[in-house]
């Protein structure tokens, strides 16, 4: 009998109780400034949707949001949803870095103990499940909802779609972003631009740096997280290199561009050159260490989802304020950075016990009042996946700063040519995604701190990421 996934928050369950169309729901929590209250509407053309459902129960599993008040916010949408269509939604929260939520979801669906839906990071997971047999076509869905908010983001094209066929509904977009800290430039005159180098924010990381007063300049992990993935894979992709080739089939690592990068990277950790910017336990830290240090004052640049910009300004840290969002860095063989972004997106699992009231929930909390009070819970974390809901509300046309550089994330064109001929975003690879999920990246710069060659961690790791694709089905 296949294991279940153990949720990280316990289960909740949203009995329906009236058939109310809107459920007055305010933002919980104390600390200044608190979001605005929103009342989550549920649309006629829902309730007529789901009139036949009621009494019925949907389980759902949630790709845990990096903002306990986003994933609280998720939670007061499906209970407005639950209540006003008189059904049950079951939803259960899990973490996408635990690195066997794939296998668990496929062991599930393999035994038919499976939920419904669930929604999870169409760049990371999404490609595999579908290459498992485990997804159900949505392509009825999501050209449906085109008639009413217009394209998805960009990304969500590639991700998403296998053969012509949606197999992944976008839900809400989480942009790629990094952050420095604007007055520690300032005061060593450091311009802030829209994008740096990868050297150049090495070098400025250094120069803001102090010990004595608890100013780490660089807040970037390299130990297994999804952030450090994120880091390693974006600096090889700017030297110009690649995990796979442009079919996502053929691993194509070990090359000169890949060990430059990682020789970069690699320096950082173990020139005592720039040990005076790299903060206290960094070698150790999780998703969570970048977020701690940077709300708490402590570092100058790290990347992450807009999480740690959220938590700054619901919470009124006064890190928001010194906050320099920006999208990214480029490296000798790009010119831009390689900021695509994902989306969260709803699957439908194969063997669903209520596969139509599950795209019902869906189709709900992609846009109006269900999506609005998750997103004014992580400004610029949670955002619209849909053109036109960007464009429904003043919240997200002139609600942060930040805004206006996230949307055209999800609308630039794609893909994006490095010097080298590598396009991104590649075509979803399940191998590419389980290498990543596997963290072979993040192992191989440990080995890498602890003395092995870049050129010879690189070849190993190649070689791992070989196995792991054939294991998926490309020989290599």
């Amino acid at each position: 009998m296949a294991q279940r996934i153990q949720p990280v928050w316990s289960r909740r369950k949203f009995l329906g109780m009236s058939a109310l169309g809107a459920v007055g729901l305010t933002a919980c929590g104390g600390g200044p400034p608190a979001a605005p209250p929103v009342e989550v509407q549920v649309p006629q053309e829902i309730l007529d949707a789901a009139a036949s459902y009621r009494g019925s129960s949907v389980g759902m599993l949630s790709q845990k949001l990096y903002s306990d008040a986003a994933n609280a916010a998720l939670d007061r949408s499906l209970q407005a949803f639950a209540q006003a269509t008189g059904t049950t939604v079951q939803n259960d929260l899990v973490s996408g870095d635990a690195g066997d939520m794939v296998a668990k979801m496929d062991a599930e669906v393999k035994a038919g103990t499976a939920r419904d839906l669930a929604f999870m990071s169409d760049q990371r997971f999404v490609g595999q499940l579908q290459n498992l047999g485990d997804l159900t076509d949505l392509t009825d869905v999501v050209e449906e909802m085109k008639g009413l908010y217009g394209e998805p983001a960009s990304e969500a094209k590639n991700y998403c779609v296998f053969d012509g066929r949606w197999y992944a509904i976008p839900y809400h977009f989480i942009a790629a972003g990094m952050y420095l800290r604007k007055d520690w430039y300032a005061e060593k005159g450091i311009p802030i631009k829209p994008t740096y180098s990868w050297e150049e924010l090495r070098d400025n990381a250094l120069a803001v740096s102090d010990p004595a007063q608890r100013r780490f300049g660089w807040g970037i992990t390299v130990n297994r997280s999804g952030d450090a993935n994120g880091f390693i894979e974006s600096v090889v992709n700017a030297y110009g290199g690649a995990i796979a080739d442009n079919t996502g089939q053929r691993v194509v690592f070990n090359s000169p561009e890949t060990v430059e990068a990682i020789s970069f990277i690699g320096d950082i950790y173990t020139n005592p050159k720039y040990e005076p910017m790299l903060p206290p336990g960094i070698e150790a830290w999780t998703d969570t260490g970048n977020n701690e240090n940077w709300l708490a004052g402590i570092i100058g640049l790290t990347n992450n989802q807009y999480s740690i910009y959220a938590d700054s300004k619901t919470k009124g840290n006064p890190v928001y304020e010194n906050t320099h969002p920006f999208n990214g860095a480029y490296g000798p063989a790009i010119d831009r950075p390689l900021a695509i972004g994902q989306s969260n997106s709803f699957v439908v699992f194969k063997g669903a016990k209520n596969p139509d009231l599950a795209k019902q929930v869906a189709k709900f909390m992609v846009s109006g009042s269900a999506l609005l009070g998750v997103a004014k819970e992580a400004p610029c974390l949670v955002n619209p996946s849909w053109e036109r809901v960007w464009d429904s509300d003043p919240y997200y046309t002139s609600g942060d700063p930040a805004f206006a550089a996230i949307r055209e994330q999800t609308r630039q064109e794609l893909p994006i040519t490095t010097a080298t001929g590598y396009s991104f975003p590649q075509p979803p690879s399940p191998g590419q995604q389980a290498a990543v999920a596997a963290y072979l990246l993040t192992d191989m710069m440990q080995s890498v701190i602890q003395g092995t060659s870049p050129a010879e961690a690189v070849a190993t790791t190649h070689d791992r990421m070989v196995d792991i694709f054939e294991q998926q089905g490309y020989r290599q």
